[in-house]
């Protein structure tokens, strides 16, 4: 590709995956770039209001573990909402052209599908038999459970340095031999 310069990209229009949304939602479009806290200040603010009872958050590419940190952090902070994820991909068109025309080198077009995501949040209760749906809390109750089950010891977890005993290894401290005492549990 040292031979081609990318002259122009056409992305192809993506639908909403959310139909009968109302057309004053209000919808945040993260961007590889956005920043975190600017984002959720405004989302916060418009979603303690009353009058607001949903907020859509889209992004794609880079930008997708960003959307989704987003959500979690307005659920955090705002207790009791119902989400509906999506997840489906943009295309992208990319034409790139020689650089220098006359090396007898065609035109190439690159066509990339992006993967994205679109989270509806809602105050009100959203149709729990659409895919992709969370109740309000669900994720909380997994967490308790997990807590839960660690504390009483049944899940099981490996303990040691991965060496068997009087393995010498390549690690410049361990001399080999007696295996050392176990380090005291704070």
């Amino acid at each position: 590709m040292e031979n081609y310069k990318k002259t122009k990209i056409v992305e192809k229009p993506c639908l909403h995956p959310f139909t009968n949304l109302p057309p004053d939602i209000i919808e945040m479009k993260v961007k590889d770039g956005s920043k975190i806290r600017n984002l959720m200040g405004y989302a916060i603010s418009k979603m303690e209001l009353d009058s607001v009872r949903q907020i859509l958050f889209t992004g794609s590419g880079k930008a997708v573990s960003k959307t989704i940190m987003c959500v979690e952090i307005m659920k955090r902070r705002l207790k009791e909402l119902h989400q509906i994820t999506k997840v489906l991909f943009r295309q992208i068109k990319e034409i790139w052209e020689p650089i220098v025309p006359e090396a007898g080198l065609d035109t190439l077009t690159v066509k990339r599908n992006i993967p994205a995501i679109c989270v509806l949040l809602s105050k009100d209760a959203l149709n729990p038999q659409e895919p992709g749906y969370q109740a309000p809390g669900s994720f909380d109750a997994f967490c308790i459970e997990t807590l839960a089950a660690e504390s009483q010891g049944q899940v099981k977890r490996k303990h040691g340095r991965g060496r068997g005993a009087g393995s010498t290894g390549k690690h410049p401290h361990f001399t080999g031999g007696a295996p050392r005492e176990p380090c005291a549990k704070s």
